[in-house]
């Protein structure tokens, strides 16, 4: 019998990629998770990756740490204000700050040099590009683009013959058919976290665009949000 194929899988902690870690456990491949400490405010989903590698029994769980800080440019890697408050149609008009700059192909190519080393042909990443909030690394064409670069970048491919797969399974998926699609596969969301400005104790602010598209997302869905906000505890 063949053994079970490898695959790599970025892991934020939040809904999009533990439903990636969860549909990429289904097909089968040994799970190996890779989620990134990058100075980001929001560090807490770190520790969500963490609960979430645990349940699903993951081969192996890697937490990298790399510190963004040290070029900000971003609400979630520098002292800027998160935005609050926006509407669906204005997340869409623009790119907004929260936009780390190039954290997705910094994100691939550490997938990539795993990749290699585990003699692993598929990366996951949980990329979406309906309901995002106008990030230009979450787009089909920048996923087949990195793709190719990255057959042509590693002597597995080279010399090997062994291509190079990114998954996005979700990438053409709205947000409540992610979430009814993760909860088919036994998804428990109370895991995962996605507020990009929490408080102290991890109570989710309830106003970024990361929390207005996670709630509209399971109210569209028709199930409920295991999410604790802090509007839930006020007095």
């Amino acid at each position: 019998m063949s053994e079970e194929p490898r695959a790599v899988v970025l892991l934020s902690g939040g809904v999009d990629s533990t439903t990636t870690l969860a549909l990429a456990a289904s097909e089968g491949y040994h799970l190996y998770a890779l989620t990134f400490r990058y100075g980001q405010r929001h560090e807490h989903e770190a520790e969500a990756a963490r609960r979430v590698a645990e349940h699903f029994q993951v081969a192996r769980h890697v937490i990298l740490p790399i510190d963004l800080r040290t070029f900000g440019g971003s609400a979630l890697t520098d002292d800027l204000p998160v935005p609050k408050g926006r509407s669906l149609q204005r997340m869409h008009q623009d790119i907004p700050i929260t936009y780390v700059p190039a954290r997705n192909t910094i994100f691939l190519s550490f997938a990539l040099g795993w990749a290699e080393v585990l003699n692993s042909s598929d990366i996951f990443i949980g990329v979406n590009a309906v309901d995002y909030s106008g990030y230009p690394d979450c787009r089909p064409e920048y996923v087949k683009a990195y793709e190719r670069m990255a057959n042509l970048a590693t002597r597995a491919a080279v010399q090997d013959r062994r291509k190079l797969t990114i998954h996005t399974p979700l990438i053409h998926l709205s947000k409540p058919e992610i979430i009814r699609r993760g909860l088919a596969l036994g998804v428990d969301y109370s895991l995962t976290t996605s507020c990009y400005d929490p408080s102290f104790d991890g109570l989710a602010c309830g106003q970024c665009d990361a929390c207005t598209l996670r709630r509209n997302g399971f109210a569209e869905a028709g199930v409920a949000d295991p999410t604790r906000y802090q509007s839930d505890t006020a007095p």
